[in-house]
């Protein structure tokens, strides 16, 4: 095992094909393409993909005859620009080529249509090419997604070459920590939380994947202390969570899981100007894990009481909430376990420094009920519990696990400011609300 405890920094979808047009000089193929009615072959197109460039044509020496035009407006329907009545004189886009494209409904009797540039409408009998999802829409922790398959967690490395890491990769994260392998580093220095003397205000949003609690832009919360070098910004708040209190954390400690696990996600900003460019370099990112048991926390109980949960029910709701404590979030007395790992989900870039705190937060059975009934999905789907948001763990690969915590020392004999979070100001007191 590696007894260093110290920080190691380190186009086109079509048919099931994707095409790159960069990638060759050379014009594609044609692909003939038919189009079925309910009552019989009405036509062919052929499409010729060259570069960004289309055309069309028939397979006949005589093309089917063109749909007739409207006899008036119709919003969304593509029309021809032609001598109209309104704005523009007698001709409309005088001098310039016709250019057919899609109109809204224009006010008054008359209807206008937008001329510039060339081009012909396209036939209702054409192909139309469906534009690709985004990579983004590609991975989800469940791999059934109402009625279709997304890639779980087995599958991420599979599915685009930039997320290889999620299946090769050496230093991934979540882990199991095996206690026993954790080794004592007694210079290891306390965290320290620095907020500017301010309560923090933020959005709670509903990503269908994560409770995420982002901060306001212009406030600043850092953490900086025990095995990171530099100071880091916090970007974002992840909260994991399962559909029964048996499983829901990530990480685990000697294999137990907890009902839930809040991730606060920071990004060096010595380093880097962003979280993005710091997800992609060596010493980027510093997660700070915090285990969830039964009970009840101050920070909690505001992120998760009845009015704000009920305001996130669906995929993209928000909700804004002001003059939180971050210092509430962290028991009053802990230790910390840290390791060299990954982001938990793609594309799983292994520029994190990770540390567990390991003394479990509070949160109540209500708030744990109230998780599981937001939904992942849209109002106007199917509704499909957010719970078991989690990637399973990841081999430790000889990684070194280091904690500040001497081995076998019960954790509330741990005392002294080494075990206490430093804050740039007063701690208020943990009240319960």
């Amino acid at each position: 095992m590696n007894a260093d405890c110290s920080p190691r920094g380190g186009g086109l979808l079509y048919w099931g094909l994707f095409i790159d047009p960069g990638l060759t000089s050379t014009p594609l193929p044609d692909f003939v393409i038919k189009r079925v009615s309910e009552e019989k072959i009405s036509a062919f197109s052929i499409k010729t993909l060259h570069g960004a460039g289309e055309t069309e044509g028939s397979p006949t020496s005589r093309p089917p005859p063109r749909p007739r035009r409207p006899p008036g407006p119709d919003p969304g329907r593509a029309v021809p620009c032609r001598a109209v009545p309104g704005r523009g004189g007698a001709k409309a886009g005088a001098g310039r080529a016709g250019r057919w494209r899609r109109c809204g409904a224009a006010p008054g009797p008359a209807w206008q249509c937008c001329c510039s540039g060339s081009g012909e409408p396209p036939a209702p009998w054409a192909a139309q090419v469906v534009p690709v999802r985004p990579y983004e829409d590609w991975w989800a922790y469940k791999e059934s997604l109402h009625g279709s398959f997304v890639p779980g967690p087995p599958f991420w490395g599979l599915v685009n070459s930039a997320w290889s890491l999620c299946a090769v990769g050496k230093r991934q994260s979540p882990v199991d920590v095996d206690s026993s392998q954790v080794m004592y580093d007694p210079f290891l220095p306390p965290l320290r939380l620095s907020t500017g003397g301010q309560t923090v205000s933020g959005t709670m949003y509903n990503t269908g994947r994560h409770v995420s609690f982002r901060p306001e832009q212009l406030q600043l919360v850092n953490i900086s202390g025990g095995p990171l070098l530099y100071s880091h910004r916090l970007e974002e708040l992840h909260l994991h969570f399962g559909g029964h209190d048996t499983t829901g954390s990530e990480h685990r400690l000697d294999q137990q899981p907890f009902p839930a696990e809040v991730q606060l996600i920071h990004y060096n900003q010595e380093l880097y100007s962003n979280a993005s460019e710091a997800a992609r370099s060596p010493s980027g990112l510093a997660i700070i894990s915090l285990l969830i048991g039964p009970n009840s926390n101050p920070f909690l109980n505001r992120l998760l009481n009845r009015e704000t949960i009920t305001r996130i029910s669906y995929k993209n709701d928000a909700y804004l909430l002001q003059d939180l404590h971050m210092e509430q979030l962290y028991p009053e007395i802990f230790g910390f376990i840290t390791y060299q790992g990954s982001m938990t989900a793609p594309p799983c870039y292994e520029t994190v420094t990770w540390v567990l705190i390991d003394q479990p937060l509070n949160i109540t059975s209500v708030q744990m009920h109230s998780l599981r009934l937001l939904s992942q999905n849209l109002p106007s789907q199917i509704f499909q519990s957010m719970s078991d948001n989690l990637r399973p763990p990841q081999p430790l690969h000889q990684r070194s696990l280091c904690s500040n915590r001497p081995p076998h020392q019960p954790p509330h004999r741990c005392t002294g400011t080494r075990f206490r979070l430093h804050v740039d100001g007063a701690r208020p007191a943990q009240t319960v609300s």
